[in-house]
């Protein structure tokens, strides 16, 4: 029974935020608090009678037909885009004008389109494309081509489009020829024009010079809640318009815009939907009061001291009977929870964390816009890498942002908060900023795993204690050498200057610790590059005793060749000698009747080798006993001492005769150079 209530209540509260266009779901909630969830009656206290979404003068005839006739006009609603939500009373306000119902007419409310009409919709987009001091606003389906821009760019730009750069895509260049549809575009996108080749004006008008500064101006808004006695000072950029103004203080003092009474608003900013910049108010600071309106119903002297009030019907029972005419109410209103809600910050379903996170930081660029901290793409495993396991100068702090849509905290925070100058750039100076959305179950169940996993189960379990209302949560986290330390856990309901000095002292105890750690890691440095310096001082000395090993082992294998050559020729001189020494012929006797010459050699060392030959003894016998004695003829040359002859060069087959050998001759052996 209580899960029944449950979803009957989850019903009533999508169809009360269909047919009021209120966003808000705190102020939804407490709305139909008020009335008991009586459907009928919550609308009926938010939007006047005469300009109500509902008539309950049913006739006999609607009761038997139903609401949605054939030609009725919420068929024909049905049929086309569904419009945004601010502008669904406006709508039946016009339609309710322009023809009075009768009794006849069927009840009116928007109906959620069907299925296959949806599917056949093309999606529009919407481009902001700045070009030296102008800015293009341009419309397109998302079945058209990066092309097609550029074709609507050179009619109101007057460039050309060959000579036309189109930058800023979130996927890097892109080609003419790609299909918007397939660069899974947000709904709104900024873009910048590039046209190097053609050379920029000169100067200027002041009317764009000035328009330019007034819409990046910041105003800041003083604002006191009477009731609370308590004073919001916050930063708004020119271009917001006052209904975002009162919304945004609608999250911070739980006063629904409708309920909330102003003063200090200039005469000119009686429509909630111009800018800052356009009301009039005082720049750079303007002073405003707000609280809460006394009674639903206003008197004529009541609406003209706050004329920013919308007006409540007092009406309480207009649609009491609509039950009776066999009408359901969620027939009545006909539109699912869907067609109110929110783009999710982050898809259900999503197969890898890095693409939740590029889904998230798409979504939260489209909703507060692109001045917000980087967040890191990737898992949380990698942002802790990222943040932690780097060199000590270069570690940071890791703040980890839980977003939860259905906290009234979430707009303010992200818009006045994150999105502040001041924290964005300190986040991204000194913190590694990773993002995740808790709105949904099953996402909230994976951070809670993905938290034990890496932090233990202290911190998820910390996170489970917080309340939706506490959300959004800023987890400042700190790695140390054994374990990741949580330093502090920011909550939803703070200030600028509280969430900055919250960082700035999460700051001075990283510092501290990782002074420390720098001084451990240059220490540990220091003592490395010792050793590695003694290391390779043993390598070398190793190197240069092996160098010098290997030499002598170089050295003494020469040493070992030569003298096996060396013996290897003295060996083969020795046997040549000996086997010349053998073949000489007998030395003659001096009286055997033949001619003799008697030769005396002188050798290099000074001695003499005497030896009898025949006259008719060839020279090659002469040379054959030289060489005998040691003294080849190839390495010595033998000469006669005056005249001066080289007898080697004379023909071997001379006779020592014809050398003039005879009878005696004394001869000297000299080594050829």
């Amino acid at each position: 029974m209580a899960s029944d209530s449950n979803m009957d209540r989850e019903m009533i509260l999508a169809d009360f935020q269909a047919c009021t266009g209120i966003d808000n779901i705190a102020e939804a909630i407490t709305l139909l608090e008020l009335n008991n969830w009586d459907l009928v009656a919550a609308i009926n206290g938010v939007i006047p009678q005469e300009n109500g979404i509902l008539q309950s003068n049913f006739s006999s005839e609607a009761s038997q037909t139903g609401p949605y006739g054939p030609h009725s006009q919420s068929e024909a609603t049905a049929h086309t885009p569904s419009a945004p939500p601010s502008s669904a009373s406006a709508s039946a306000t016009a339609s309710s004008s322009s023809s009075p119902p009768s009794s006849s007419s069927p009840a009116f409310c928007p109906v959620q389109p069907s299925r296959h009409i949806v599917e056949r919709q093309s999606r529009m987009l919407n481009f902001r494309v700045e070009y030296r001091q102008r800015s293009i606003e341009v419309v397109l389906e998302d079945a058209s081509t990066v092309g097609d821009i550029k074709t609507i760019l050179e009619t109101e730009l007057q460039v050309p489009v060959s000579k036309m750069q189109l930058k800023g895509w979130k996927s890097g260049d892109v080609s003419d020829s790609t299909v918007l549809q397939s660069l899974h575009l947000p709904k709104n996108n900024s873009l910048y024009v590039l046209t190097p080749d053609i050379a920029p004006l000169a100067s200027t008008s002041q009317s764009s010079s000035a328009q330019q500064g007034s819409s990046s101006q910041n105003y800041l808004l003083v604002i006191s809640h009477r009731e609370a006695q308590r004073d919001y000072s916050l930063n708004f950029p020119a271009s917001k318009t006052i209904q975002e103004v009162k919304r945004n203080i609608s999250d911070l003092t739980n006063i629904p815009v409708r309920h909330q009474q102003w003063d200090g608003w200039p005469a000119t900013a009686s429509d909630d939907s111009i800018t800052l910049a356009a009301s009039g108010i005082s720049y750079p600071c303007h002073h405003l009061t707000v609280c809460r309106r006394s009674s639903p119903a206003l008197t004529v002297d009541q609406t003209d001291e706050c004329t920013d009030v919308h007006m409540v019907s007092d009406s309480e029972d207009d649609f009491e009977d609509a039950p009776e005419f066999g009408v359901d109410e969620s027939e009545i209103f006909g539109m699912g929870s869907s067609s109110c809600q929110k783009s999710p910050m982050m898809p259900e379903d999503s197969e890898n964390e890095g693409d939740a996170l590029l889904h998230f930081t798409a979504e939260f660029s489209r909703r507060y816009g692109d001045c917000h901290p980087v967040f890191y793409i990737g898992s949380l495993e990698a942002a802790s890498q990222e943040a932690f396991y780097g060199k000590a100068r270069d570690r940071k702090l890791l703040a980890i942002y839980l977003h939860n849509d259905e906290s009234v905290l979430g707009n303010v925070f992200c818009s006045q908060m994150m999105c502040a100058d001041s924290i964005v750039s300190y986040l991204s100076q000194n913190f590694i900023t990773w993002a995740w959305d808790v709105t949904k179950e099953a996402n909230k169940a994976r951070l809670l795993t993905m938290c034990t996993r890496h932090f233990g189960s202290v911190v998820a379990q910390t996170i489970r204690t917080y309340k939706t209302d506490q959300f959004p949560l800023l987890l400042i986290v700190m790695g140390k050498r054994t374990s990741n330390e949580v330093l502090n856990v920011i909550q939803g309901n703070t200030t600028v200057d509280e969430l900055m000095m919250r960082l700035m002292g999460a700051m001075e105890i990283f510092s501290a610790q990782q002074q420390e750690d720098i001084k451990d890691e240059d220490e540990r440095e220091a003592r490395e590059m010792v050793k590695r310096e003694q290391d390779e001082a043993y390598r070398l000395s190793l190197e240069a005793d092996r160098k010098k090993r290997e030499a002598q082992e170089r050295e003494e294998a020469e040493q070992v060749r030569q003298e096996r050559i060396r013996k290897e020729q003295e060996e083969e001189r020795e046997a040549i000698r000996l086997s010349l020494e053998q073949a000489l012929p007998p030395e003659p006797k001096e009286d055997d009747g033949e001619p003799i010459s008697k030769l005396r050699i002188r050798t290099p060392s000074g001695e003499f080798l005497e030896r009898r030959f025949l006259g008719s003894c060839k020279l090659q016998v002469l040379f054959d006993f030289v060489a005998s004695k040691g003294y080849p003829s190839d390495e010595f040359k033998l000469l006669t001492t005056f005249p001066r002859r080289n007898i080697t060069q004379l023909d071997p087959a001379w006779s020592l005769l014809e050398a003039k050998l005879f009878p005696q001759e004394t001869l000297f052996l000299e080594a050829k150079e």
